[in-house]
């Protein structure tokens, strides 16, 4: 069993895996406690794996690289047409490894720390300014 695509829902103490084999099949359905992520990560092959982009993912992004996978980045609004069922960390995982694998899917770049920081740095004095004005 191959898995060639995954799916990584995040979330504050699990987040939920699916990965599909060469045939499009699901493979994987797994819901792994964030300290988990690592080790069940560095114990595979790499792959091609998407996230929806937020604060922690590009954090996941730069730790999956590391470990050889390839990581892309999704605004949640391109992901929300794939999700077929409810709302679930499932169902949205599944989503994310479909759409990670459309040609048309466009993709935020990965952010560094520095660059993120710099972000939290701006986000911060623009709180400060509007309640300045305010």
């Amino acid at each position: 069993m191959k898995i060639t695509a995954m799916g990584i829902d995040l979330a504050k103490r699990v987040c939920q895996i699916h990965g599909v084999d060469t045939h499009g099949q699901a493979a994987l359905k797994k819901p792994l406690k964030r300290h988990q992520m690592l080790t069940f990560s560095a114990n595979r092959k790499p792959c091609l794996i998407g996230m929806e982009a937020c604060g922690s993912a590009h954090h996941w992004a730069r730790q999956l690289t590391a470990l050889g996978y390839t990581v892309k980045l999704m605004a949640p609004q391109f992901v929300r047409p794939y999700v077929r069922t409810n709302k679930n960390d499932a169902a949205d995982a599944e989503a994310l490894c479909e759409a990670v694998a459309r040609p048309s899917m466009r993709f935020v770049p990965g952010k560094t720390a520095e660059q993120q920081a710099i972000l939290a740095v701006h986000r911060a004095r623009q709180g400060f300014v509007k309640a300045r004005t305010a």
